[in-house]
């Protein structure tokens, strides 16, 4: 049976990096990429930890395995890997509602994963769902960006209740900036 917490150990925070690892776009087929999805952001063990000391990352784990995950950065964590950096700039630039994002307290799903082996059963919005129970009370969005290319990851994300507010493009890629109001 398939559990959904918060990570609690240096074992379950390993296995957040290697399930990272296996889905990574240049350790997959281009033809896995297209029909599965894949991940862009390779982060060190040592800013995970930074991640987790602020919010543990949401997982999914299969007896004790890290089956899937959702990785919280708010700004309290926002230097230290580029990609999310530039992500969190990105944001801060853009309005929703006629707010400046940057003036209202967000959280950013610094990336999220869902092994093959047991997709198509709901993980995504149930990860989604906990992340957004641990968050809602002191952040009124959640915020995170789509790769363009990665059409599986755009239709899990719009399913959980996100939509599209701005296309950026960064790192060589095309991306949609989706954003899950909570106020709502």
């Amino acid at each position: 049976m398939i559990t959904i917490t918060t990570a609690e150990n240096e074992k379950e925070l390993q296995g957040i990096l290697d399930l990272q690892r296996r889905n990574l776009k240049k350790n997959i087929s281009p033809e896995e990429a297209t029909s599965q999805g894949f991940l862009i952001a390779e982060f060190s063990p040592e800013y995970l930890r930074q991640l987790h000391e602020i919010y543990p990352p949401v997982i999914a784990r299969l007896n004790d395995t890290v089956v899937g995950y959702a990785i919280i950065a708010t700004t309290e964590n926002r230097q230290g890997h580029p990609l999310l950096e530039d992500l969190f700039n990105q944001i801060d630039a853009l309005n929703f509602d006629g707010i400046a994002l940057k003036e209202i307290p967000y959280a950013v799903v610094g990336q999220l994963c869902v092994d093959k082996s047991v997709r198509g059963q709901g993980l995504v919005q149930k990860l989604y769902g906990h992340f957004r129970s641990i968050l809602e009370n002191n952040y009124q969005f959640g915020i995170t960006d789509v790769a363009c290319a990665n059409t599986r990851s755009l239709k899990a994300h719009l399913n959980t209740g996100f939509q599209v507010i701005h296309t950026i493009g960064y790192g060589g890629l095309e991306w949609d900036v989706v954003l899950w109001d909570w106020r709502r």
